[in-house]
């Protein structure tokens, strides 16, 4: 009914494929929408600060109205409120960008590739276009992508836990062939037939009914929520103090206007003009607010994510959790896999050894006996989990399969191999996968009558202890001798120290009767003794090119690189040799140590010796795990790759998991919080690169920000409390928040990763956000802005050359004056925070286009609002020669950020230091009581001298 062949699938083309969608509906399922753009406009309006602003906006609109009438009284009120909707509305426009970039690597992370029969053909094809009737391949890791039915299958195992909730495995044939979406291969491998997909599958209906939380926190969101809520706070409580103060000053008639008249007289203000001025006075104390809580950090970090995701996709790595971003910054030490990671994955036969000879050429056979040949076949053709397609009109036949299978299948079909006609010859019985935890796999074939033969693949030496003789070039067989024995163990040990992969073959016969009969065949334990020695070939897997490159820069940014494999060690040095991983081919243990060995140690033995390994060869996946828990517990930050299903446990153990993309499992990337989709080792370093420019684009953004906190509050509350003014309105701090908060973070959160940052050592877990480069320039930033702009609130007027000016007049232009050298300042500051810890800054600009074009807009949109926008932000046009003042003020920062880069900081945090000022004085007040005291608690009158 559903038109598809059972061997060969659907036909796979357009009209075909376009019906079944018509008809069964496609592979998705409708997710909840995104929150719209509105929505998060509503967000930024709920900011308790700019709720206060736009009341006391909408009470100075009405009052000014009132007193001056509508053509002068609507500036003050209508340009806070313009203030306050353009922050709102940047504010807005950037959260939902970000929004709509997390929901599209979302989707990403959803799109799973997978291999489908169409057309004889197996061809990769996205999850999203499946069709009802394709006939899907299934193996140990998949995940089911759709509801089905079980065409073929050996030893099917599904993990059905994410549907029932029930973590036992439920085994299946053709009596329970059913197979439902979202749940895991769990051992074995089969074919399904695809019944229903999207929302008509159990997984669409439960994926459609719940919505996904993308809500999530880093830990470096969660710390600098923290910091803002506590600087907040600060901010906060100085704004009531100036509050208190600027009241107390206007209501005893201490605050005056330019001119010199007193501001409020008792008896003499009327209600209006009473509450007018206790408005302006509410509005600078909330700006105060405004501008003393940073709560661009969080959006920083935000920005930063996005932008790092979007890039690290473009370097071949998808990103799952938020969090690992920030991690694999911290990294001390890359767990690797060997193949593909650090080699090239295309694997070819190089060498074979068969008949007890090592043959020539490996795909020469004619040394062989035919009936060699055919079991050599015969163990290629069923053995396998790959498949060959042999197209029609005699082109080259297909290969599909994993890496070694591919390369043993293609060795088979030199051989003379025809993989339909090998496959029909015999009839599987039953199948034992092949293991990462045991290293090799097995079938068991009924060739007819009687006869049985079980066929074993493996690793070579593991299969080699398994057999007690050997079959010679003419068909005859021998014992194993420990002569052979030897012979066998030089061969493979010679394959290795030329980094080849030892696979080895072997079978033997068995007896029809004792087969279990197939209601109890699931459960036959494959014979595994006894066996007879066919061959051994050797496989070789380049090392990718850069590789080497690749782990000099990790060990350069002290990251130390450990290979773990399944190889033996010969294979394991000889690629950690090539990939520069050792750089001694005579280390021994436990510098290069086998899995067996390591697992045999006492826990404190494992961790001591974690510390010296580099390469680990002959692991199983609880080896990795081991190895894993070992470095944590010594207090390492553990990244792992790794693509099998045994792996699942070891990227979920280590602080930052990395599957492969191309040969990972489903289960194994599930585990992982970071996909490598090019399963590239230098992709691996792209992603530590990626998280050092996080945190230290988070650091940069910090420096910058605080010293615009800093410098604007001490301005603001030294001027308010000495005078009773303040040099910057409400507008003005408003703009100032906006260049801080959200074009800063845009400016300072996108700076590409350079090559400086793997110069470092990695950040520690608990290293300060505020480090003590940072806290050096922010001091002198800060001090140098304070200085100078205090100088012109009190000076200004002499220093600018006003006083013949009307007193009016002449505080507007010094405020104006003050407030443009603000904005200049934190312009420069800018420049001056994109390289905190180098002198030249700036390297690498040319190619930040962002900051380039925000520093540009702000410059522009600065001389607006200076030179036409003064109505609305209580400035007046300022001279070219005040203009270059200006300048010239705040590029005076420059040199002095390059000369305060050259005082050396303290390795210790000052946190550390300050505790220990503390606890010096409180010694040194101690000792200076002991010492002035008589002995019965009477001072002593030479103080000094004690002292």
């Amino acid at each position: 009914m559903l038109k598809t062949d059972t061997e060969k699938g659907i036909s796979g083309d357009d009209a075909d494929l376009m019906a079944r969608r018509n008809a069964f509906g496609s592979n998705t399922y409708p997710r909840k929408k995104g929150r719209s753009f509105l929505a998060f406009v509503w967000d930024a309006c709920k900011d308790l600060t700019l709720i206060i602003l736009m009341v006391a906006a909408a009470v100075s609109l009405a009052l000014g109205i009132t007193t001056e009438g509508i053509k002068e009284g609507w500036y003050d009120g209508a340009s806070i409120a313009f203030a306050v909707l353009l922050v709102v509305f940047v504010t807005a426009i950037s959260d939902y960008k970000q929004s709509l970039q997390f929901q599209n690597l979302n989707e990403e992370k959803q799109n799973i590739r997978l291999e489908v029969v169409r057309g004889g053909r197996r061809i990769m094809v996205s999850i999203y276009d499946l069709a009802v009737g394709d006939v899907v391949p299934l193996k140990i890791g998949d995940q089911v992508p759709a509801d089905g039915i079980l065409i073929s299958g050996h030893s099917l195992s599904i993990d059905e836990s994410s549907m029932t909730g029930e973590s036992k495995i439920v085994h299946k044939d053709q009596k329970s062939p059913f197979l439902m979406s979202g749940c895991k291969v769990a051992d074995g491998y089969g074919t399904m037939l695809v019944t229903a997909v999207g929302i008509n599958t159990e997984w669409g209906l439960l994926m459609a009914s719940i919505s996904e939380d993308s809500g999530e926190e880093t830990p470096l969101q969660v710390r600098l929520n923290g910091v803002a809520t506590f600087i907040g706070m600060i901010g906060l409580s100085v704004a009531l103090a100036v509050l208190v103060v600027l009241l107390a000053r206007y209501f005893t008639g201490h605050t005056y206007d330019p001119d010199g008249s007193v501001q409020y007289v008792k008896g003499k203000m009327s209600v209006g003009q009473t509450i007018r001025g206790i408005v302006r006075i509410f509005t600078v104390a909330v700006t105060i607010v405004v501008v003393a809580v940073p709560e661009g950090l969080p959006l920083a970090v935000t920005l930063t994510l996005a932008f790092s995701m979007r890039k690290m996709m473009r370097d071949k790595a998808l990103v799952r959790r938020l969090s690992a971003c920030e991690t694999m910054g911290s990294a001390t030490t890359i767990c690797s896999d060997k193949t593909g990671t650090l080699t090239l994955n295309q694997m070819t036969v190089v060498e074979a050894y068969f008949g007890g000879k090592k043959m020539v050429s490996p795909d020469n056979t004619q040394m062989l006996s035919a009936d060699v040949t055919s079991l050599i076949v015969e163990g290629i053709g069923q053995n396998t989990s790959g498949s060959i397609f042999e197209p029609e009109g005699g082109q080259e036949p297909e290969v599909t399969g994993s890496p070694t299978e591919k390369a043993i299948l293609s060795w088979g079909l030199k051989l003379g191999m025809k993989f339909n006609e090998t496959r029909s010859k015999s009839s599987i019985l039953h199948v034992f996968p092949f293991n990462s935890e045991k290293k090799r796999g097995g079938v068991a074939l009924h060739l007819g009558g009687a006869e049985v033969h079980i066929h074993w693949k493996g690793a070579a030496e593991i299969i080699l202890d398994s057999c007690t003789s050997w079959i010679d070039t003419d068909g005859s067989k021998h014992s194993m001798t420990p002569e052979k024995v030897a012979e066998f163990k030089k061969f493979i040990e010679d394959m290795a120290a030329a980094s080849l992969r030892c696979v080895a073959f072997a079978y033997r016969t068995y007896e029809m009767d004792d087969v279990p009969n197939e209601d109890q065949r699931a459960e036959w334990k494959l014979p595994e003794d006894n066996l007879i020695m066919l061959g051994i070939v050797g496989i070789k897997d380049p090392c990718r090119p850069g590789v080497k490159d690749s782990v000099r820069l990790c060990q350069a940014a002290g990251i130390k690189v450990r290979m773990v494999t399944g190889d033996n060690l010969q294979t394991a040095r000889a690629i950690a040799l090539e990939c520069g991983i050792l750089d001694d081919p005579n280390v021994s243990e436990p510098v290069i140590i086998e899995g067996k060995t390591f697992r045999a140690l006492s826990d404190l033995e494992r961790e001591e010796a974690a510390e010296k390994i580099f390469v680990m060869g002959r692991s199983s996946p609880n080896d990795k795990l081991l190895l894993v828990k070992a470095l944590r517990k010594r207090g390492h930050v553990v990244a792992v790759t790794g693509d099998g299903t045994n792996d699942a446990p070891a990227l979920h153990e280590a602080d930052i998991g990395l599957s492969m993309g191309i040969q990972g499992t489903e289960v194994a990337k599930e585990s992982s919080d970071i996909i490598i989709l090019d399963d590239n080792f230098a992709s691996v370093v792209r992603v530590v690169r990626w998280g050092r420019s996080v945190y230290a684009n988070i650091q940069k953004f910090i420096q910058f920000q605080l010293t615009v906190n800093v410098a604007a509050l001490i301005i603001n509350v030294v001027a308010a409390v000495s005078s009773g003014n303040v040099p910057l309105n409400a507008v003005q701090l408003l703009w100032v928040n906006l260049i801080m908060d959200t074009l800063g973070a845009l400016a300072l959160a996108t700076e590409p990763p350079t090559n400086h940052l793997m110069e470092r050592p990695p950040v520690g877990r608990r290293e300060p956000l505020i480090t003590n480069i940072m806290w050096r320039n922010l001091i002198i930033m800060a001090f140098f802005q304070v200085s100078v702009l205090l100088a012109l609130n009190f000076k200004g007027i002499s220093l600018l050359q006003l006083k013949h000016d009307d007193p009016a007049h002449a505080d507007k232009v010094k405020n104006t004056f003050i407030f443009n050298t603000f904005v200049l300042c934190q312009v420069f500051n800018e420049f001056n925070s994109r390289k905190p810890d180098e002198l030249n800054i700036f390297k690498g600009i040319s190619g930040n286009h962002l900051f380039i074009g925000i520093i540009a807009i702000t410059v522009v949109l600065q001389a607006l609002i200076v030179e036409f926008l003064g109505k609305f932000a209580s400035t007046v046009k300022l001279s070219w020669q005040l203009w270059l003042v200006s300048i010239g003020l705040a590029f005076f920062s420059w040199p002095l950020a390059f000369v305060g880069k050259l005082i050396p900081v303290p390795e210790r945090p000052f946190s550390e230091f300050f505790a220990w000022c503390c606890c010096c004085c409180k010694r040194g007040k101690q000792a200076s009581d002991d010492a002035t005291s008589d002995g019965k608690g009477n001072k002593s009158e030479h103080k000094e001298d004690a002292v």
